[in-house]
């Protein structure tokens, strides 16, 4: 088959990227200054400040830019026609990022971007004003000059949810709506290695709160007859898990990972498992995180050691994240973790299970020209073949995008990599990829505009 774009037009594109990335960087660090952390105990002046340096961004580009509000964080939206006939593409980023943490475990500081090792280290200098400032390096390469329509829409609130995404499809849908949708906020299979994600894990969170009592005792005259709820609370979460470490939640899809060579040691190094501590569940690993459910504790309320008395505590409550397998039906998830709580209820404590959050997974059917084109891109831009991965962790505006918009192929595409340590101290971008993802933007949005109708 005949390749729809010209090598020396991959070229020149390749060629302007590389010449456009000093500047490309000076606006990612900028952006990367702005603490637009969207979380309620956080200014909110930042991120207003940041959605307004976002759009200063593409109305630079000759876009026309809106910032909307649907009682949420605020999200750009901004457009630009192609020639007639040409498609449309739709390229999402969000601005806003997760909480620094600790500033103490950063080795610099969070919110001032570093360059250490061919890394840029700050907060959202990956996750995801990188995918931002890719958007705007694919349309600085066509100078003015796009093959297709473009449509950028960075959202203001994905690292609390999104909350307000579906009145925003609702209302402004049709301002989003197009042929194919660049969703720039997953990771790459390894350094020099490109990824189309083609499918994400569902997810529920749940808060269970075991009660015994009505009032804390005395330990020592009433222990041995009488049950605390902290040890009821911990023999209901033990029962999560098989011996194997399988989740042990009776009901739950599991799915078949993608048949990519991914060895024990690789996951130990990128994951940084203690010497001597075994891997959980069973099956092949990529399967067991990427498709297959499960479960973690990542919270627990109840006395600390420092503060703790010779009590039998009356009531304690844990939260739970449970990942669903990509083709998982959330809220019928729900019930089931929820049944299994109170089923394993030990002593006839009494059990309350709340829901705090949920998602859909999504799986692509990633097949079609305009995914030929994106992995032809891919190939350009690195110079090996691409691979289709999942990744375990979940992207519920993926699903609320193919819901809406069923007819564009959507390509999950990302600027990060093993080593990026997303919403974690010391995140980064590693910048010689990061040229790379530009350049096979650049690069699809011209085989997008060449492919026949």
């Amino acid at each position: 088959m005949t390749d729809v774009l010209p090598t020396d037009q991959i070229t020149a594109l390749r060629e302007r990227v590389r010449g456009l990335m000093p500047a490309v960087r000076a606006d990612l660090e900028s952006l990367t200054r702005i603490p637009s952390v969207s979380l309620d105990a956080f200014d909110q002046a930042h991120v207003e400040a940041s959605a307004e340096a976002t759009a200063a961004l593409l109305r630079a580009e000759g876009l026309t830019v809106e910032v909307v509000r649907e009682g949420g964080r605020p999200a750009v939206i901004g457009h630009a026609d192609g020639p007639p006939g040409s498609r449309t593409v739709m390229l999402y980023a969000h601005h806003d990022v997760q909480p620094p943490g600790d500033d103490a475990l950063w080795d610099s500081p969070p919110f001032e971007p570093t360059e250490r090792g061919g890394r840029l280290y700050g907060r959202g200098a990956a996750d995801d004003k990188a995918g931002v400032m890719a958007h705007v390096a694919a349309l600085r390469a066509h100078a003015g000059a796009l093959p297709v329509g473009v449509t950028v829409f960075v959202e203001g609130e994905e690292e609390i949810g999104s909350e307000s995404l579906p009145t925003i499809l609702e209302r402004h849908g049709e301002k989003l709506r197009a042929d194919a949708i660049v969703l720039a906020d997953s990771t790459n299979w390894a350094i020099g290695e490109p990824a189309l994600t083609t499918t994400l894990r569902g997810m529920i969170r749940v808060v269970v709160t075991v009660t015994t009592l009505d009032h804390g005792i005395h330990s020592g005259m009433f222990g041995g007859a009488v049950p605390d709820a902290l040890t009821a609370l911990v023999r209901v979460l033990a029962s999560l898990h098989d011996d194997e470490g399988n989740v042990a939640v009776a009901g739950l899809r599991e799915g078949t990972a993608s048949d990519l060579e991914f060895s024990e040691e690789r996951l130990r190094a990128e994951s940084g498992l203690l010497d001597g501590v075994s891997t959980i569940g069973s099956g092949p690993l990529l399967s067991r995180i990427w498709t297959k459910p499960s479960v973690t504790t990542i919270g627990i309320d109840a006395p600390s050691v420092a503060t703790s008395s010779n009590t039998l505590v009356p009531s304690a409550s844990a939260k739970i994240s449970m990942r669903l397998a990509p083709d998982e039906d959330d809220l019928a998830a729900y019930e089931l973790l929820r049944a299994h709580l109170i089923e394993h209820a030990p002593w006839g404590a009494r059990v309350e299970v709340g829901l705090d959050d949920r998602g859909l997974g999504f799986a692509a059917h990633a097949d079609g020209p305009v995914y030929d084109e994106a992995r032809a891109a891919f190939r350009d831009a690195w110079g090996v073949e691409p691979v289709d991965i999942g990744v375990g962790g979940s992207i519920p505006f993926v699903a609320a995008f193919a819901e809406r918009f069923p007819d564009a192929a959507i390509l999950v595409t990302g600027v990060e990599d093993p080593d990026t340590r997303a919403h974690g101290a010391n995140e980064s971008l590693h910048l010689e990829e990061f040229e790379r993802v530009c350049v096979a933007e650049a690069v699809l949005l011209a085989r997008l505009g060449a492919l026949p109708r």
